[in-house]
């Protein structure tokens, strides 16, 4: 609860300097506000640049105008939250910053409380940001989705826990996990071992995401009932794939014949999802991507959406968007 606001001349730089209190009537969700020694204002004083001190259940915010605004935005949105129970942790004020960040008129419980699936480990799995809320939502109106954009923006693992929900709620039958078994020009026939045994590497990222969110145990009955399908995209070829959840992973390796092959296996009551980055292509020199061919061809179909990410969505460690930058620095470079 906000009770007063002032804004006075600055004396370095001319800018303006803005003062604000903020009161929260309930200590526990005060306490799980500010975190264990203020380390959650400490971190958001960090972010936006700005001085945060407390007194009680008081915040008094100093700095910037506009980030004094998005301070008491975000402490309002974030009370909120754990208000209804939601376990605050460091990285969902960094999502939350990005979230408010882009727009500020957003109310962040109808973003952070949307919850997905929740895993065996009793985990929720909800969005952390604009472009996820989006995607998630396009997977529940549309029967074929493309989401496109740099690793870490959890663009499978959310269409994984997508079906994983339709599956358990008997939505759909089955659950195809697939993506295409040849990369950065390697031959299957080169590898070793029987064909399980060659294309099982390409699709470990697949069972990975799976057993993440549900028992080992139950994830293999599922697989060995049909339940659900993990297999190289040549699989795919002549099927008709019906009461089904299909999810095309790292489709940016997808020749363009692949791609069209995917797309027509479709069958009644079916929904399909397909991921990729079309920064890391590694098909070989000649060859058109699949992915980058259905984006220019397919974006004006009416049942067809696309939603698209960028390094700001990247829900990994911090260090993984400073390295989406790095090389993009080289890339514009060369």
């Amino acid at each position: 609860m906000e009770t007063s606001s002032t804004t006075q001349p600055g004396t370095a730089g001319g800018s303006d300097t803005a003062e604000r209190k903020l009161v929260f009537e309930d200590n526990r969700c005060a306490r799980g506000l500010f975190g264990e020694q203020n380390a959650h204002l400490k971190q958001i004083a960090r972010s936006l640049e700005l001085q945060i001190h407390t007194r009680g259940n008081t915040v008094n915010l100093c700095g910037n105008p506009i980030a004094v605004d998005l301070a008491a935005k975000l402490l309002n949105n974030l009370y909120g939250l754990i208000e209804t129970g939601f376990p605050l942790f460091p990285s969902d004020i960094d999502y939350a910053i990005g979230v408010l960040s882009s727009d500020d008129r957003v109310n962040l419980k109808d973003i952070f409380l949307d919850t997905v699936y929740i895993t065996s480990q009793k985990r929720p799995i909800a969005p952390k940001g604009l472009a996820q809320k989006e995607y998630i939502d396009a997977i529940r109106k549309f029967d074929i989705v493309f989401g496109i954009g740099p690793a870490g923006t959890g663009k499978t693992y959310l269409a994984m826990a997508m079906a994983v929900s339709a599956l358990t709620k008997g939505r759909v039958s089955r659950i195809i996990l697939t993506r295409p078994a040849v990369e950065a020009g390697e031959s299957l026939g080169f590898l070793p071992g029987d064909l399980y045994e060659k294309v099982n590497p390409y699709l470990r990222p697949l069972y990975d995401a799976l057993h993440d969110m549900m028992r080992y145990e139950k994830a293999t009955r599922l697989i060995q009932q049909g339940a659900i399908e993990v297999a190289p995209l040549a699989f795919m070829r002549g099927r008709t794939l019906n009461d089904s959840f299909v999810i095309l992973d790292e489709a940016q390796n997808t020749t363009s014949e692949q791609m069209k092959m995917f797309l027509t296996r479709l069958g009644y009551s079916s929904k399909a999802v397909i991921t990729g980055d079309v920064t890391q292509i590694d098909l070989p020199n000649g060859k058109t991507s699949g992915l980058v061919e259905a984006h220019a061809i397919l974006q004006d179909i009416k049942g067809i959406r696309f939603v698209l990410f960028s390094k700001k969505d990247v829900v990994r460690h911090q260090l993984v968007q400073d390295i989406i930058e790095a090389y993009e620095r080289l890339e514009l470079e060369h």
